[in-house]
């Protein structure tokens, strides 16, 4: 019998999780940010005359979607791992995908609140759960790649999402429902299917994998518990106590980073299609709904080319300071700039570069908490950095809504991004100058934040 080169093998293997599963995840991905920011584009388009939302309240509606997030992440999680990654995302997909096509009948604010409020309960640890899944697929100079392939569909959600969400709009009075009724029913239902799909399709281990052929089975198996013995031995050797790292100041600086993108992200995310929205009304300009949906996405699909290619180029040099800073720098200057723009194209232009900037930091500052943490310290650590980002997720919206309200403008509410996204960069730069960054090759096991204090 011939014996087919490792190397071979190991080719082999990468290539088929990397068309075989990557794609599916984040097709599971696209529809999971699409409905849940759905709620920007029914805003704008109908929602919030039929509902009478003051901007607060949709912004609150917007932003009470994270408090049922996070109160169901951690216990999500450990369900994940009592059940199985395939039959949890498969059942969370399904949930949130009947929790998403209520919303075709919500007629009152308070019933948008509990359904945003519920849609955070179905759809939470869906995120960290794609993540860890695909973690259990590649050994980790592999996972990067894979990752960064995977994070493309956010951007891509509303590259193609803003103008099927246009269209769907476009459908008034299709079985008898508003434009935003019937979007909310059309972006829901794929939910359902795929959510089903996955049950049968997705595979938790490569060991289960009928694609797969015995030699990349016994490949990828032996890679991963040689990584995960690998961990556990690092754990033992630079492990942190959960209360030293909660108490640790690199994990609040990295919860705090965190903060400002995530704010960047879902302001711009939630309040982008209502500021298209009111172009007609600044600059005397017309577009239907289908053109506003084709303007949302326009600054989105250069931020997906920019996420991959900056998150390569971290991968190839390992992730320093101006990997994050200098996007957020970026971020921080141009969004506020963009509301002093006297045009619609040069408005637009100024947007697309804030998308850029906040998709290139993410990804690249999502890999660096684990290159830091260890043991108790990486449970611990990353979940209150989740925790934060996810307050951040709630508070953009809201915030955003309410200075508006409050100001008769965006200009005040995209200022205060502009300093939180500040405030991420010079952490960046703070941080990556005072601590050591692994480079490629420096191994898997991460280094503790500080020195352990032996005090009781």
């Amino acid at each position: 019998m011939q014996t087919v080169p490792v190397n071979q093998v190991e080719r082999s293997a990468i290539r088929k999780v990397s068309i075989r599963l990557v794609p599916f995840v984040a097709l599971m991905f696209f529809i999971n940010f699409l409905d849940r920011t759905a709620i920007s584009f029914a805003g704008p388009n109908g929602m919030t005359k039929d509902l009478g939302l003051s901007a607060a309240q949709f912004g609150l509606a917007a932003g009470v979607f994270f408090i049922g997030y996070i109160v169901l992440e951690i216990p999500s999680n450990l369900a994940l791992h009592k059940f199985g990654a395939r039959r949890w995302l498969a059942r969370i997909m399904v949930s949130w995908g009947i929790v998403a096509l209520l919303f075709t009948w919500v007629s009152s604010i308070p019933g948008l609140y509990t359904l945003r409020f519920l849609l955070g309960v179905t759809e939470a640890g869906f995120f960290p759960g794609a993540i860890l899944f695909l973690s259990m697929w590649v050994p980790s100079r592999y996972r990067s790649h894979i990752l960064a392939l995977f994070y493309l569909a956010q951007p891509l959600t509303i590259v193609i999402g803003a103008p099927v969400a246009a269209l769907l709009i476009e459908a008034h009075g299709l079985f008898g429902l508003a434009g935003w009724r019937v979007m909310f029913f059309g972006v829901a239902v794929p939910a359902i299917v795929i959510g089903v799909a996955a049950w049968f399709y997705l595979a938790d281990w490569p060991s289960q994998a009928r694609w797969l052929t015995a030699a990349e089975k016994a490949w990828l198996t032996a890679e991963l518990e040689a990584e995960e013995l690998a961990r556990a031995n690092a754990s033992t050797q630079h492990s942190m106590h959960a209360r030293a790292a909660l108490r640790s100041g690199r994990v609040w600086m990295f919860a705090l980073m965190y903060f400002g993108l995530i704010y960047g992200l879902y302001a711009l995310a939630f309040f982008l299609p209502t500021i298209i929205g009111g172009f007609e009304g600044q600059f005397g300009t017309h577009f239907n709904v289908f053109q506003k949906g084709l303007i949302t996405a326009i600054p989105y699909l250069p931020a997906a080319l920019a996420l991959y290619l900056w998150s390569r180029n971290a991968t190839k040099h390992g992730v320093r300071a101006w990997h994050i800073g200098v996007p957020a720098l970026i971020g921080a200057a141009s969004i506020p700039l963009a509301l002093y723009m006297q045009s619609p194209v040069a408005t637009v232009a100024v947007i697309t570069v804030t998308a850029c900037a906040i998709f290139s930091a993410l990804p690249n500052f999502r890999a660096l908490p684990a290159r830091f943490l260890s043991g108790a310290a990486a449970a611990a650590g990353i979940a209150l950095i989740n925790t934060i980002g996810n307050l951040a997720g709630f508070m953009a919206p809201y915030v955003t809504g309410a200075v508006k309200d409050a100001t008769g403008s965006y200009h005040a509410p995209m200022f205060v991004v502009g300093v939180l996204m500040l405030m991420s960069a010079g952490l960046a730069f703070a941080f990556c100058s005072s601590a050591r960054l692994p480079k490629p090759g420096d191994g898997i096991a991460p280094v503790t934040l500080e020195p352990q204090s032996h005090s009781s």
